[in-house]
């Protein structure tokens, strides 16, 4: 795949090195020309700290942004199209953060790196570039 979007945990889970990152999924990351982190994963994850049910993640909180830079992260923005797309899809799923990741990888037509088994009740949604774990 030359074109990645990660979703928030594979992200998180490269930054701390986690064993659960998949082999497929770091190979894929190596291989591709763009890696894109959506800007909802910073939401999510600051989100997740403040409620107290990522606490892992609250030493990396300062320095997310550069930190997606020093991995050679594309930080995308969320998209008015993404925005409607995420509101109106034909999809039973209700994670607003999951539903954002989702729409982003239709509109920008990129894989999605992720274990998230919600993703793949899309395999029928118009245009979903398909799912990479």
């Amino acid at each position: 795949m030359k074109h990645l979007l990660l979703d928030t945990h594979a992200w998180a889970w490269s930054m701390t090195a986690d064993a659960r990152l998949s082999s497929t999924a770091i190979a894929a990351m190596e291989q591709a020309e763009t890696v894109s982190i959506s800007a909802i994963s910073l939401f999510e994850i600051g989100e997740k700290v403040r409620l107290g049910k990522w606490p892992e993640m609250a030493p990396f909180l300062d320095r997310l942004i550069p930190l997606a830079e020093e991995q050679g992260g594309r930080l995308v923005e969320v998209s008015p199209e993404a925005s409607l797309l995420a509101a109106t899809m034909a999809w039973d799923h209700r994670d607003p953060f999951d539903r954002i990741i989702a729409a982003t990888a239709i509109t920008r037509g990129v894989v999605l790196v992720s274990t998230d088994a919600a993703f793949s009740g899309l395999a029928e949604v118009p245009k979903w570039p398909g799912l990479l774990w």
